[in-house]
């Protein structure tokens, strides 16, 4: 009902009539007022999708390689598509060929997608199939598909490829669990004339600007076909049985809020999102195609959706493998140091909130100490009886807790004296939440301790971890990661 009312208004008519005059507009703006443009504008859709009803705009029909389709002419082509970016949860209407490959009806439970183009050096898109599928267990690859978009406008390149991935991946395409698809070139936006942001030379511009158009249409199409969304590169080697290690992650956040988690700290590789945000993300990354980079683009994507902080699991679940980018084919040897072969084994710190009473130096707050990200906790010489303790949101089962105080560049800022403690009976307190009754795990050695069976050990379901110093010292402290590893129910 709100859909038709909005259409029919001639006042919303004009109101949106003003909104893609404003965009033409800025096209002309000078470079140094292009971000705090942009990101007045970014802010503005979104506070109009709030007012705009899910289910406009209709799926686009997806019909097989080569069926005759009449598209409308180029003009109206572009209006519906700007209509289409008025409501950032509808699908953006595109007739998809399909090149190898058809969906199931049933739901999986992941999917991973993959855009490609021809690169002038190398080509790595059939050893990165070849990872996903060879790196799953028969029981993972039940609940994968791997969809692949051919996005070069190169037609013979697209059907060679194709012919190599169905020669290759037969018994996969029939099983459903590999797609390959392409959006026709007429489905793009313009990508001549584009802004020079960033001072990027023409070529640059344009690579990364359809580059954005290429995963926008790969994420509209995936949209329904699973529960959650992985995002890859073409030139990505897998971890062993990667799948399970996401699945245990996931479980461990549930009641928790995140949009993007991150199992990779390069570029688009092993970005994590719910398939219910898709088509959001697909609007974004059209509407702002050639205003920045993709990872860019989905850095502020995150932190509009309400995710403040960065939330990646280490060690990384993919690498980079390639050797030549797909632009210009220039060298490209960026690996991810904390990726590991066999990375089942991942700490999975549920949500918590951190408590201190040591006194933190600048912006070294506690919180950095159990971030998966690059940073840590920096405090003032801590007393006897001083604690920093984690308080989980809902109490859980742990298995294993590692902790690594102190750094290579500051090596005496270690915890000289001090025990870990679980506790249970969460209470309120004015200093926040805390355990009314703990147990005591072991002594840090060297600044350092790690508990293995943790749930064998503790009966009941751990509510809070505590760092207790048990004798003051005369340097600072540093608390440089703390890692904790679930205990998944049974049924996983």
């Amino acid at each position: 009902m709100m859909h038709q009312l909005l259409l029919s208004d001639p006042g919303n008519s004009v109101r949106m009539r003003l909104l893609w005059k404003s965009l033409d507009k800025m096209r002309c703006l000078r470079k140094r007022s292009t971000i705090p443009f942009l990101g007045f504008l970014i802010t503005f859709l979104l506070f109009l999708n709030l007012y705009i009803e899910d289910g406009y705009v209709l799926e686009g029909d997806k019909r097989q390689l080569r069926e005759p389709s009449v598209h409308p002419p180029s003009s109206e082509r572009y209006a519906h598509t700007f209509r289409d970016l008025s409501n950032f949860s509808g699908a953006i209407n595109v007739t998809y060929r399909y090149l190898a490959g058809t969906p199931l009806n049933r739901k999986k439970f992941l999917t991973i997608g993959l855009s490609s183009v021809k690169r002038k050096r190398g080509n790595y898109l059939l050893e990165t199939i070849k990872s996903i599928f060879d790196q799953s267990s028969y029981e993972e690859l039940k609940e994968i598909v791997v969809v692949v978009h051919l996005a070069d406008f190169d037609l013979v390149w697209c059907e060679n490829v194709v012919q190599e991935i169905t020669r290759k991946f037969a018994h996969h395409i029939i099983a459903g669990r590999l797609l390959v698809i392409q959006a026709p070139e007429e489905f793009y936006p313009s990508l001549d004339g584009l802004k020079r942001n960033y001072n990027d030379p023409e070529d640059r511009v344009r690579f990364r600007s359809k580059q954005n158009v290429d995963y926008a249409f790969l994420l509209n199409f995936c949209t329904n076909l699973s529960h959650f969304y992985m995002m890859l590169e073409d030139d990505v080697r897998c971890s062993r049985n990667f799948l399970t290690a996401l699945k245990k992650v996931i479980t461990s956040r549930e009641g928790s809020y995140w949009v993007m988690m991150e199992f990779s700290k390069l570029g688009y590789i092993g970005k994590l999102y719910h398939s219910k945000d898709l088509p959001r993300l697909a609007h974004f990354l059209l509407m702002f195609y050639q205003e920045m980079p993709c990872d860019w683009l989905l850095i502020h994507f995150r932190g509009l959706l309400a995710q403040k902080d960065v939330i990646r699991f280490k060690p990384s679940l993919f690498q980079h493998m390639g050797y030549y980018s797909s632009y210009k084919g220039v060298e490209n040897k960026l690996k991810d140091d904390e990726f590991e072969e066999d990375s089942i084994d991942i700490p999975d710190n549920p949500p918590a909130s951190i408590y201190t009473n040591i006194n933190v130096f600048e912006n070294y707050d506690a919180t950095k100490a159990y971030s998966t990200v690059d940073e840590y906790f920096w405090g003032k010489p801590p007393s006897t009886g001083d604690f920093f303790v984690i308080v989980f949101n809902k109490s859980t089962k742990i298995s294993k807790i590692k902790i690594a105080t102190g750094s290579d560049d500051r090596q005496n800022d270690f915890l000289h004296h001090g025990a870990l403690e679980v506790g249970e009976k969460l209470v309120g307190t004015k200093k926040g939440k805390q355990c009314s009754s703990y147990i005591t795990l072991g002594e840090f050695k060297n600044g350092n301790i790690e508990v293995q069976d943790v749930d064998h050990k503790i009966s009941f379901d751990i509510e809070c971890v505590r760092i207790v110093v048990t004798a003051s010292q005369k340097e600072w402290l540093i608390i440089r990661s703390i890692s904790l590893w679930t205990t998944q129910p049974p049924s996983q």
